[in-house]
């Protein structure tokens, strides 16, 4: 089963074309639109499905008044308004610009022959490596690390925040390809190991360290990942994105990792090393199409291990390449490697992607996470209704009938406590402010996840997803200082310079003091996920330079409103709270609270942790998108119900409760990822341990302050309803 429109990553909205045209007055109904762009479109390599595309219209004919254009036939524009007359002229100047556009970066690439090479048809294909990881270890590593074969004038594509953040260095390689010309057993270079140099010594066992971690290469060509597919039980093939750099036979015979691929992998206590791989790259033609040369849609690899004795003729044939485990004699690597063409105009170029996710039998499961979370919606919202239209609705009507004295005095329930449950909590200050940081988050989780819904942060576009949600983050400080403000001004606050310096510094500052001691840890460790120290510098400078500002700014506007009126007004003498019962203390409630949301969400979390930590392709942001709709929903529900209980028990502290039912979500999140690291990860070290739990606690905070948000908002519209239709002596 193949995943739906809105959660597909196998072509990113990012690289599909929106096909704008102009329906002419004689058209049927029904009948397809027209497209008159300059060339022929559509572009087959997008018509996949119901892909969107984007052709531009040349309008010089169909727009009345246009130089040198005929009349436009009787209905063509029928009165134009203004802002119609514009988008044409727009689309009239865009014109000229070409037949299409897509997102920088994200274009697609003709290749031709040597001989046929031309400006917008290049021959060259270039391999770009990627960092080095491993499940076993949290720490990547550059490719130049381990001493492989390394580009002679070493190119670096520019970086994106995302990709620093995450520790993508991506590199030029010395492999090199012309399109069409196959290549068998061609060396790429020669390492020699000395085992009296120190310095040789080292590398060829940080290379052995590797193996034994099960470290994995990621190349890419066109923007695409070279994939190694291999068969898995039940005759599925699995491609992962990634291949070792080698395997390793323990002293006493086990065979680990890619080592049960070769049954010649079999000597202990050695290393074998992946020399050569034989690359397949797939290509689709532009013979019948309206663009040159042909589009790459598919490169695969096969990492072999091969003995080379002679390096003037290499055949890639005999016996696997053996690194001892015990480094004594002078040892020669030679790399190679073999590249085929193949013709596959049956794949589309934006379908490129289909064959990695199609791999990942993940759907049928997010299908059930999704039926699980429903499930738990429709018993929280049938709960809620329940109360709200018989309980609730008894309520009101039996106090709004409450006229004499005597009545009064029978009073009992949520209404006796109408003149203390407004009455400002205890720590004002820091509820508004997490409040405040709980708003930024909130509303930067939801832009994020709407446009990587749609594509735009897709697996293509690498470390688009951290850029966005950091750049939205930044620039998120103003309604993070209104709500902060705003709130700390209704619960009766004055220190509102205290209140604005915490909203803009607190959680930030912990999450950034988290997130520098990691950073030391990967730099001490020589990792490429450590920050540059001038990136570390640019984060600063956006967050008191933009981020700072921005949130003073909210705050005025937020100190300048009014404070939030509450429907009834507050006794001077606080009510005494009676005795509760077990289920109505504050603690019980507040552990059941967070149940509910984290049930929603505990499938959903598995593939995110498999994502980061075991190094998977996540790409269903539709489900995600879902996922977290429905996240709001049960915390907001779980909240109000829990919140009418108490009051009905004459518990009129409800704020921080409020706040902390729907966050303890949080702590469940970090009981399950310390399941995960114990269960399905093959952590070793205890650097990496150090840095899955510092990361752990960052997702914990955020998550933390997000979910408690949800609930206290939803509990405090809950709470100003029901008290604004009763009548009060």
């Amino acid at each position: 089963m193949k995943p739906a429109l809105w959660q597909r990553e196998a072509a990113p909205v990012s690289r599909r074309r929106l096909l704008f045209s102009l329906p002419s007055s004689k058209m049927a109904p029904g009948a397809p639109l027209p497209c008159t762009a300059q060339p022929p479109c559509p572009d087959p390599a997008v018509t996949r499905g119901p892909r969107l595309r984007l052709c531009w219209v040349r309008l010089r004919k169909a727009l009345p008044g246009a130089v040198g254009a005929p009349a436009a036939p009787h209905g063509a524009f029928a009165r134009p308004g203004c802002k119609m007359r514009l988008l044409l002229a727009a689309l009239l100047l865009l014109a000229p610009l070409g037949a299409a556009f897509y997102l920088p970066g994200l274009a697609p690439v003709s290749f031709c022959e040597e001989s046929e090479e031309t400006e917008s048809c290049k021959s060259l294909i270039e391999l770009f490596v990627n960092r080095l990881d491993s499940v076993e270890s949290v720490l990547p590593y550059e490719y130049d690390a381990f001493d492989f074969c390394q580009d002679k004038e070493e190119k670096r594509p520019s970086e994106n925040l995302g990709q620093v953040l995450f520790g993508e260095r991506i590199a030029s390689s010395p492999y090199k390809f012309t399109f069409k010309k196959q290549e068998t057993c061609k060396k790429v270079c020669t390492r020699s190991y000395d085992p009296g140099n120190s310095a040789d010594k080292s590398k060829l066992a940080f290379l052995k360290k590797g193996m034994q971690l099960n470290y994995q290469h990621h190349w890419i060509i066109d923007n695409m990942p070279v994939t190694w597919c291999y068969d898995v039980e039940d005759g599925q093939k699995y491609c992962n994105p990634g291949f070792p750099i080698g395997c390793f036979v323990t002293p006493d015979g086990r065979v680990k990792d890619a080592c049960v691929i070769n049954s010649e992998f079999n000597k202990k206590n050695t290393f074998y090393l992946f020399n050569h791989v034989d690359i397949t790259i797939m290509y689709h033609s532009g013979k019948d199409e309206n663009w040159p040369g042909a589009r790459l849609v598919m490169a695969r690899l096969r990492p072999q291990s091969y003995k080379h004795t002679d390096e003037n003729n290499l055949s890639c044939e005999g016996p696997p390449m053996e690194i001892p485990g015990e480094f004594t004699n002078k040892l020669n690597l030679v790399y190679t490697y073999s590249v085929t063409f193949e013709e596959k105009n049956n794949i589309k170029w934006a379908s490129r992607w289909d064959y990695i996710l199609e791999s990942m039998p993940h759907t049928n499961i997010q299908w059930f996470s999704i039926m699980n979370s429903l499930v738990i919606v429709l018993f929280l919202s049938g709960m809620v209704a329940m109360i709200i239209l018989r309980t609730l609705h008894k309520d009101i009507a039996r106090y709004n009938q409450i006229d004499s004295s005597e009545d009064a005095q029978e009073e009992f329930g949520w209404k006796l406590v109408h003149g203390d449950v407004f009455r400002p909590p205890r720590k004002g200050m820091l509820l508004s402010v997490f409040l405040g940081q709980g708003t930024q988050i909130f509303i930067m989780t939801f832009i994020t996840l709407f446009l990587a819904c749609l594509g735009f942060l897709s697996p293509a576009n690498r470390g688009a997803l951290m850029t966005c949600a950091v750049v939205l983050w930044v620039l998120l400080g103003t309604p993070a200082g209104y709500v902060s403000a705003r709130m700390y001004k209704t619960f009766r606050g004055e220190k509102w310079k205290t209140n604005v310096l915490l909203t803009a510094l607190l959680c930030p500052g912990i999450v950034f003091a988290d997130f520098f001691i990691m950073n030391l840890i990967l730099w001490v460790k020589g990792s490429s996920a450590a920050i540059p120290f001038g990136t570390l510098v640019a984060i600063l400078a956006m967050w008191f330079g933009i981020s700072v500002p921005l949130t003073f700014v909210g705050a005025y506007f937020g100190f300048k409103e009014k404070p939030i009126e509450h429907p009834v007004r507050t006794n001077q003498i606080p009510r005494q709270i009676p005795e509760q019962s077990f289920f109505t203390k504050p603690l019980p409630g507040i552990i059941m609270g967070g149940i509910l949301p984290f049930g929603c969400i505990f499938i959903q979390l598995f593939f995110i942790l498999n994502s980061i930590w075991s190094h998977q392709m996540y790409y269903m942001f539709g489900f995600l998108f879902l996922v977290f709709i429905i996240l709001l929903i049960t915390c907001s529900e779980a909240t109000v119900l829990l919140c009418y209980f108490h009051l009905c028990a004459e518990d009129y502290h409800w704020w921080w409760r409020s706040f902390l039912t729907s966050s303890f979500t949080a702590v469940y999140l970090f009981i399950y990822a310390v399941h995960y690291f114990f269960s399905k990860l093959q952590i070793t070290g205890t650097a990496s341990t150090i840095l899955y739990f510092g990361y752990t606690m960052i997702m914990v905070l955020i998550f933390f302050l997000f979910t408690g948000t949800i609930g206290f908002f939803a509990c405090f519209w809950f709470v100003s309803k029901i008290y604004s239709v009763v009548k009060v002596d």
